[in-house]
């Protein structure tokens, strides 16, 4: 930190804090998806990721569809592109939950090395149908430029938009936890399996829904993460190692553990960024998170479940 000004300093945190801040909405809408699943299911869905890719190219598809079709209504398709992420990602969680998931409960390794099974393919299959060169998706007209706040300080609007979307979902799945049937479904379900079966909810349905709109949050996630980078088959792998860690430093099932997580390791992780390397300022925040979960295991906030 040494060599600059205070001015300089400020600014350099004004701008690395908006970098994490873009950094923490791809954490919490990927960790949004997996704390549902794992608090839930005690899955470790290895491909996470893949759903976030998939969802990623959905929106690729969906802006060729627009300018095919409907170039006049190229201002729209990016909510479009979400809403056809989520549904298709959704569909197929819930199919893979039937096919696999579903034997494989209580039985940790075995979900995990099925999961990254189903990730490799998800991963070949894309390469098929797409190729192994990165794709680029365009962004609306309005979601180009920044705003300019100081003369060292720019916030894009794509940024901000995908902050918008991040702060909309988070608050719509924390009302659908607390409020929905199906949110009372899960936490009860949570607590006690058996109780909860004995009572007349339908348990299995209540996985699958679940399984189901954690991949369909990653798809959500995969759609608004094209506004920040490009399109690759494995760009999902990426950020599952970032995404675990967000879950369990959080708190395994704890939705507010994880936007606090999320929120604390992308601004570690943006500011050091700037002042050491990409991969160093990696290593730092992975020893820094390390070092408390040393101290506190359970992660930062545990749910307190009677057994």
């Amino acid at each position: 930190m040494f060599g600059y000004t205070f001015g300089e300093l400020g600014s350099i945190f004004a701008m690395q804090g908006f970098a994490g801040l873009i950094l923490f909405s791809v954490f919490l809408l990927m960790g949004l998806g997996l704390a549902i699943i794992f608090g839930q299911l005690g899955v470790i869905n290895m491909a996470h990721g893949e759903f976030m890719m998939i969802g990623m190219y959905l929106t690729y598809v969906t802006q060729l569809v627009f300018l095919q079709f409907l170039p006049d209504l190229m201002s729209i398709y990016f909510f479009v592109a979400m809403a056809v992420a989520f549904f298709f990602t959704a569909i197929l969680g819930g199919c893979v939950e039937w096919l696999v998931i579903r034997h494989l409960y209580r039985r940790p390794l075995d979900t995990l090395l099925a999961t990254w099974g189903i990730s490799l393919i998800l991963q070949q299959s894309i390469r098929v149908v797409f190729g192994t060169r990165e794709v680029g998706v365009i962004k609306p007209d309005w979601m180009m430029g920044s705003i300019s706040l100081t003369d060292m300080i720019d916030i894009q609007i794509y940024g901000l938009v995908v902050m918008g979307i991040t702060i909309f979902l988070t608050i719509l799945v924390m009302f659908a936890m607390l409020r929905s049937v199906w949110g009372k479904h899960v936490r009860a379900v949570v607590q006690n399996r058996e109780m909860a079966g004995a009572v007349g909810i339908n348990t299995a349905r209540t996985d699958r829904m679940t399984f189901a709109i954690g991949c369909g949050i990653a798809g959500i996630a995969g759609s608004a993460f094209t506004m920040i980078s490009s399109t690759a088959p494995d760009a999902g792998q990426h950020y599952i190692v970032d995404t675990f860690l967000v879950v369990v430093f959080g708190g395994a099932g704890s939705l507010f553990g994880t936007i606090v997580s999320a929120f604390t390791i992308s601004q570690l992780q943006s500011t050091l960024e700037f002042f050491i390397t990409g991969s160093m300022a990696k290593v730092w925040t992975l020893l820094i998170v390390i070092g408390i979960l040393m101290i506190r295991p359970q992660g930062l906030f545990a749910l307190k479940i009677r057994r």
